[in-house]
């Protein structure tokens, strides 16, 4: 749903955002992947997985699990996580046909046996965001002794990262500063329309045999093929942003192999994907007002303006410049408005960086020193073209787009008079779904919580990814949840902000420890205050 494939704001510096996005090839009947279907490859065979108290596991662990390579997802990497291989099936209708790959990640329970949970299957969001570094995020967010009683599975979603293959459309997508997202006119915007279905018809030359099977009920069936490689009759699920729509979808599909289940930043299922895209920009410009906010407030530190309109208007100014001459990076131009805006989105899922990207558009715009952008871009905003590709695979397949563009151009023009921030990036971001060479349904698929144990939901009311209120219509179609709600919290991935949450984080433990969940049952279960503004 946003121009930022991805995961739940991060911990440290490691991958920051999530999006979303969701839905199901309609159609598709649910049920158990029979173990035929499925291959694990790799090495040391058995981790105690099977043996947790509660999950009703029915064998033991068939992967073979190997120390983790020397950089995951992308960065550095020497922890304690192990690493495994997956086949599962292209098509989970021809189950005995090709197959694909996925990268699995394993943090092992350290609890003694008798006192083990079982798995704790965990997803970053999306879709296309790696999930093998997250199990040790989740386990420092836990409390210790929660943590030490599960396995805490982490994995690449098919098409992603480490999985086989990954996907990848046009590697030079992102390579050098676009065209500006807001057309200036008629003829702009066809150049980005041109653009937009090029890597519609490359992502068909390169992976057409891949595209049908990407939906987020293919990504579903691949979590229980986890489950089952796993010896488990049951999992937990701990899911962020896109990942709570995987909760959803699964759940329906396979409710009685869900054990305990936290949806942290809820996506509406009702809104695929056009009307959730259209809640976002609304929601993400008010992230952005509220940073031009604080910045004002800040105004003896950063010298940007005294109002949130003078901030804004520095904004527009520094937008303008780098759209006439983008900021140069190593190897040429680098920073352009797009650039820019993907950079400052950055913001809007996680208020820890309000201060260095006000302390960067302070340096270009006070002193005209770009380098301070140009890291805050490449930390932060640059785009990674595999993400990208399994984020367009996924979003346009799961429930079809208009393919009119007057429909988009029309729409588009009116949500941008309210909230120009995010209206014009978000629709290009997506603009590959109106010429996507696989249709998908005409609705989202049909979200029944009907038979799911108690889960728990976490969610913030000023959420700009996953906004509110389509929280809120999950909730109606999950009777079971009970939902915790972090009044005035902006951040994206309650339970992973920086700093963290005391109160968020009571309630995950205690749920996830024991299966307590808040005494009340209304729409809101609980209230939780909203973590401080960042010092400047």
């Amino acid at each position: 749903m946003t121009r930022r494939p991805g995961t739940a704001p991060p911990a440290a510096l490691a991958a920051i955002l999530a999006v979303l996005l969701l839905g199901v090839l309609a159609g598709c009947s649910g049920g158990p992947v029979t173990s035929p279907a499925i291959t694990a490859t790799g090495g040391r065979t058995g981790t105690g997985l099977g043996t947790g108290g509660g999950t009703g596991a029915s064998a033991a662990s068939t992967l073979h699990w190997h120390r983790c390579p020397a950089e995951l997802d992308g960065q550095p990497y020497s922890g304690t996580l192990l690493c495994a291989m997956l086949q599962v099936p292209l098509n989970y209708r021809r189950p005995g046909g090709r197959k694909i790959s996925l990268a699995l990640s394993e943090l092992p329970a350290t609890a003694p046996a008798s006192k083990r949970q079982g798995v704790l299957l965990v997803n970053p969001g999306g879709p296309g965001g790696s999930g093998l570094a997250l199990p040790a995020e989740v386990a420092a967010a836990l409390s210790p002794a929660v943590a030490a009683d599960y396995d805490i599975i982490g994995f690449d979603t098919r098409g992603v990262g480490s999985s086989v293959p990954a996907l990848t459309c046009d590697p030079s997508f992102f390579s050098k500063p676009r065209p500006n997202y807001v057309p200036a006119s008629a003829a702009a915007e066809q150049v980005l329309i041109g653009r937009a279905r090029m890597y519609a018809a490359d992502c068909e030359k390169r992976f057409g045999w891949l595209l049908p099977y990407m939906t987020s009920a293919d990504i579903a069936r691949d979590m229980d093929s986890i489950r089952v490689a796993l010896g488990q009759r049951q999992i937990d699920y701990l899911g962020y942003s896109y990942g709570t729509y995987l909760g959803q979808v699964y759940g329906t599909l396979f409710p009685r192999h869900i054990r305990r289940m936290v949806l942290d930043s809820v996506v509406d299922p009702d809104g695929a994907w056009w009307a959730d895209n259209i809640m976002q920009d609304y929601a993400f410009q008010g992230r952005m007002n509220a940073f031009f906010k604080w910045v004002a407030a800040n105004e003896d530190v950063y010298h940007l303006g005294g109002s949130e309109v003078a901030v804004a208007a520095t904004w527009s100014r520094v937008m303008a410049s780098v759209q006439a001459r983008p900021i140069a990076g190593p190897s040429g131009p680098l920073v352009g408005p797009d650039e820019l805006s993907d950079t400052f989105l950055a913001g809007g899922y996680d208020e820890s960086l309000w201060p260095s990207l006000a302390f960067a558009l302070a340096a270009f715009a006070d002193h005209g020193n770009g380098r301070e952008l140009v890291s805050a871009y490449e930390a932060f905003g640059k785009q990674n073209e595999n993400e990208f590709a399994v984020y367009n695979a996924v979003d346009c397949s799961d429930v079809n787009w208009p393919r009119n563009w007057a429909t988009w151009n029309s729409e588009n023009s009116r949500v941008y008079a309210k909230a120009p921030f995010e209206t014009w990036g978000n629709a290009w971001f997506n603009a590959a779904c109106a010429f996507w060479p696989v249709k998908g349904p005409a609705t989202p698929m049909h979200i029944d919580g009907a038979r799911l144990p108690p889960i728990l939901m976490l969610q913030g009311t000023l959420d700009g990814a996953t906004p509110y209120q389509g929280a809120l219509v999950a909730r109606k179609l999950l009777p079971s949840a009970r939902m915790v709600v972090v009044e005035g919290g902006g951040n994206h991935g309650q339970s992973l902000t920086t700093p963290p949450n005391p109160c968020v984080l009571g309630y995950l433990s205690r749920y996830l420890g024991d299966g307590a969940l808040p005494a009340g049952s209304g729409q809101v279960s609980a209230t939780c205050p909203a973590m401080p503004a960042p010092a400047a």
